[in-house]
């Protein structure tokens, strides 16, 4: 449909990744069971993930990021057991900053064609 000489811009996740517009989850995605590159967006690490430790409420990022990732993982694999690709909505109880009650939040992931997460929970 579009040749290359058709495309105006370009930008690539590595881009994305360098300029702070998206966050790597690292070894922690590969934990939940996801068996390719994670990332999220800087508003959903922001909202999400971050945590300093003079919160009130002590918590950590690698949990935070641990219960997105989790949450993240049964989200796709139940998607995947349906044979849906494309955007797969989940929740997840977060603690705002400067709160202390968790908020019921719903994120999004993207699931594409040969993204493959484990059938059943690691060990």
């Amino acid at each position: 449909m579009f040749t290359d000489a058709d495309v105006i811009h370009t930008y690539t996740r590595s881009e994305a990744l360098k300029d702070g517009v998206l966050m790597e989850a690292g070894v922690m995605a590969k934990e939940a069971g996801f068996q390719v590159p994670v990332a999220l967006t800087a508003r959903v690490w922001a909202t999400c993930v971050c945590w300093s430790p003079d919160e009130r409420t002590p918590q950590d990022e690698s949990g935070r990021l641990w219960d997105v990732m989790w949450m993240a993982s049964l989200a796709a694999r139940a998607a995947a057991r349906r044979g849906h690709n494309g955007r797969v909505e989940f929740e997840v109880r977060v603690v705002p900053r400067g709160g202390r009650r968790p908020k019921l939040t719903r994120l999004a992931l993207m699931l594409g064609p040969g993204i493959n997460v484990n059938a059943s929970p690691p060990s």
